[in-house]
């Protein structure tokens, strides 16, 4: 399919209009930060020790997010799958930016950094670059869930449908890879103290949400309606 088609079909000038006026709020709410915060704290972040190796999962976060988005979006995939994922992250990052400008909140699990190793240069980088403001709920782990469950859903499909033993398998240990990857980066939001337990369950909750709305709700009332007899193209999916 060629760019105009995807630019009509798939409607993908979406991302980088969306991304704009995203990326707009955010730095808004990190300029313009309450003095007033409301600290997220648990008592089990204190049980966990910082962790600067898992820099490297945190920062292949942003390689996930645009692969498995550029995936959708130019690979050939159904457009009912490419809409399921820009319509579950949208959500989640629209319910981020409101959740920070009615509910001011920050973090204070930051340690004092020392040693001069490559991985504490770039947490230290990371800190100077993102304040512990507007860190709920977690957009590392909401993002990274829902990518990697957009993965899921499409790499289901075509296992049902795989005869070939051999592309069988490599489909599985690609979903199996993807979702380790997904692990580390949420564990690594609490291992370097970026985000509370309390954003990272915050995330996951809202993830569900999406998650069941998206990919079961709706596609289920979808279907109901088009067996009760109404022409497919006159049924709206979203």
């Amino acid at each position: 399919m060629s760019i105009n088609g995807l630019w009509k079909k798939k409607r993908i000038w979406v991302i980088p209009v969306y991304g704009f006026f995203y990326m707009a709020a955010f730095v808004f709410l990190e300029n313009n930060s309450s003095a007033k915060l409301h600290m997220i704290h648990s008592v089990i972040d204190d049980q966990i020790p910082f962790c600067e190796y898992f820099i490297i999962p945190y920062l292949m976060w942003f390689l996930y997010i645009t692969c498995v988005i550029c995936y959708f979006a130019f690979g050939k995939r159904s457009s009912k799958e490419y809409y399921q994922l820009l319509v579950s992250l949208g959500t989640g990052m629209t319910v981020f930016i409101i959740t920070c400008f009615v509910y001011p909140n920050g973090q204070a699990l930051r340690p004092e950094l020392t040693g001069d190793g490559i991985f504490i240069k770039l947490v230290e980088m990371l800190y100077h670059m993102d304040t512990p403001t507007n860190v709920l709920p977690s957009m590392h782990v909401f993002c990274s869930s829902a990518c990697w469950l957009a993965l899921y859903e499409h790499t289901r499909g075509r296992i049902e449908k795989q005869k070939d033993n051999r592309k069988l398998k490599q489909q599985k240990a690609g979903l199996a890879g993807a979702g380790v990857l997904t692990a580390a980066i949420i564990l690594s939001t609490v291992f370097l103290k970026q985000h509370s337990v309390i954003d990272v369950a915050s995330a996951v909750l809202l993830n569900i949400i999406c998650y069941q709305l998206y990919y079961k709700i709706i596609p289920l009332r979808y279907k109901k309606r088009v067996l009760s007899g109404e022409r497919e193209e006159s049924v709206s999916y979203f």
